[in-house]
């Protein structure tokens, strides 16, 4: 079992920016791919920034060129570093993660933080 937590959330003004940490504990050698998600009121959860445990990446369209995932596998910690952030960003960031073991396969949730961006 995999649990994710979150930080790194807050409230900043536009252009400012964030990072946002993952920090998962437990089995995590099982964890594969990781992604942060995102969601507004209303609004279906999307993907932002994903990234392989070969550390391909994949990002949004809305956010390619100013978000950036990374991993850091010895510290089991995800990070998504976002600058030039614009108030169509503010939502809750989820911590998404694969869990692989053998022939077994789940999805893994962390409760999520706030990003809020101010005009």
């Amino acid at each position: 079992q995999v649990q994710l937590v979150e930080s790194g959330g807050g409230l900043v003004q536009a252009g400012g920016s964030l990072r946002l940490s993952c920090a998962a504990s437990g089995h995590t050698v099982y964890l594969k791919d990781m992604g942060w998600y995102r969601q507004t009121p209303g609004k279906q959860r999307e993907l932002v920034a994903s990234i392989t445990s070969g550390g391909s990446t994949n990002y949004a369209d809305s956010v390619k060129g100013r978000f950036a995932i990374s991993r850091d596998s010895a510290k089991n910690t995800v990070t998504l570093q976002m600058n030039s952030l614009k108030p169509e960003d503010t939502a809750v960031y989820y911590c998404h993660g694969t869990y692989q073991y053998q022939w077994l396969s789940s999805d893994h949730w962390g409760q999520g933080t706030q990003v809020t961006v101010s005009s």
